[in-house]
């Protein structure tokens, strides 16, 4: 590999790490060539150890026994791999759920939400291991770089921190001649992916290759965890939720812990073409960019849990929540998982939620998720008061005339102030 390919750039923040800063490096490790060659790399550029740490949020089709022993044959010292699904289930995922949570409209947060979780468990591993440093596979150009280091550097501001794909300026065909060189297998050969991958739980995301051609539609091969909505069955699919203050405990009647509930859904939905996401997004580092998302699981869960809250809400809630959950997404998209306005604004959720307690039915069908039915002990509805006929006890038909005088008395003095001048002609 030639020199300019092999050297690192300059530090231009107080914890990015030179090389004779670096003992003992934690690796936030996937098995893919990226951070493969970075094991590798790592040990050779900073002469330094290397712990690999694997976080399994739900990816499908994983083995995480075969990343291990990857992770050692390159030369770890250890690779610990944490089955983290529950924590992100419950601690990243649920307070989403609560806020409702979409970035720019359309994006369901899976990857913002695992990126701090995932920077947490590298923090508590690097101390665990006497790592003295950090590093991760992120570029220069996306988000996760940003979630990932303001996540250790707010849990651990004498942590180090390397990101060698912002520096090492290989591309694709370059890391590859890196891995032959050096015995590195290369998962899925040595053939260029059309997209770029990430998923979890919660959704998958693919960017990059076809994609970034925004006169396009999306190439049918980019969906491989959702049915494409043409394809999808002939026949509705109706899928009860039940929510117990905010936190979804049920489908169709049957009692189930988080991870499984937002499997099942994720799969009832990806069978009827739901959570299909085709979204221009606007990048905390200034880029536009074209994202699919599919997240079947997302598009049960979040349709039918706002469909609750807007039951069980007041109008003034109704109208106001909706702004705080715009900002919650923003601050979980920017990677400012520990800014204490992020905080402040949970303890609001968490108190609206306190009421959404009940069920919702949504049907499925062929791409679309349409609440149906709803019910709830706490819900602001009552059938005698919602009809066109004579009522009584809290609401009094006879009292309208008087609550229009005053309610229109601001508008109306304002109607006839400004247009004087027209009137007077």
């Amino acid at each position: 590999m030639a020199d300019t390919q092999r050297r690192t750039l300059s530090k231009t923040a107080s914890y990015e790490a030179e090389p004779g800063e670096v003992g003992r490096v934690l690796l936030l490790y996937s098995g893919g060539l990226d951070t493969s060659v970075m094991l590798k790399w790592i040990q050779d550029e900073y002469e330094a150890e290397v712990v690999a740490l694997t976080v399994n949020l739900g990816q499908p089709d994983e083995d995480y026994e075969v990343i291990r022993g990857k992770a050692l044959q390159l030369g770890a010292l250890d690779c610990h791999v944490v089955d983290a699904r529950e924590e992100f289930a419950r601690d990243y995922v649920l307070p989403a759920i609560k806020a409702n949570a979409l970035y720019g409209g359309g994006y369901p947060l899976f990857t913002a939400l695992g990126r701090p979780l995932i920077a947490k468990l590298a923090v508590e591993y690097a101390r665990r291991t006497e790592c003295d440093t950090i590093a991760h596979g992120c570029t220069g150009k996306g988000n996760d770089q940003v979630r990932i280091e303001s996540t250790v550097i707010a849990l651990d501001p004498a942590m180090k921190i390397i990101a060698p794909v912002r520096g090492w300026q290989m591309g694709r065909e370059e890391e590859i001649a890196y891995a032959r060189e050096h015995g590195i297998p290369v998962k899925g050969g040595t053939e260029t992916p059309p997209y770029s991958i990430d998923d979890n739980l919660w959704g998958r995301s693919s960017e990059g290759g076809p994609i970034e051609d925004i006169a396009e539609p999306p190439r049918d091969d980019v969906f491989q965890l959702v049915t494409r909505p043409e394809e999808a069955p002939d026949e509705p699919e109706d899928v009860k939720v039940g929510f117990e203050r905010g936190v979804p405990v049920s489908l169709n009647g049957e009692s189930l812990a988080l991870v499984e509930l937002l499997e099942r859904a994720g799969a009832i939905g990806a069978r009827h073409g739901a959570g299909i996401v085709d979204h221009i997004e606007d990048r905390i580092v200034g880029l536009k960019v074209r994202d699919i998302y599919e997240v079947p699981a997302a598009a049960i869960i979040l349709s039918a849990h706002k469909e609750l809250e807007k039951l069980v809400g007041t109008i003034h809630q109704n109208t106001f929540k909706p702004r705080l959950d715009e900002h919650w997404a923003y601050l979980v998209y920017a990677g400012l998982w520990y800014e204490p306005l992020l905080g402040d604004l949970n303890a609001f959720m968490d108190a609206v939620n306190e009421q959404v307690t009940g069920e919702v039915t949504v049907r499925l069908f062929k791409g679309s998720v349409r609440p149906v039915a709803r019910r709830s002990p706490n819900a602001l509805y009552d059938p005698a008061l919602a009809g066109f006929g004579e009522s009584g006890g809290l609401f009094s038909q006879q009292a309208s005339p008087g609550f229009i005088e005053i309610w229109s008395l601001q508008s109306r003095m304002a109607y006839n102030i400004r247009n004087r001048e027209t009137e007077d002609e």
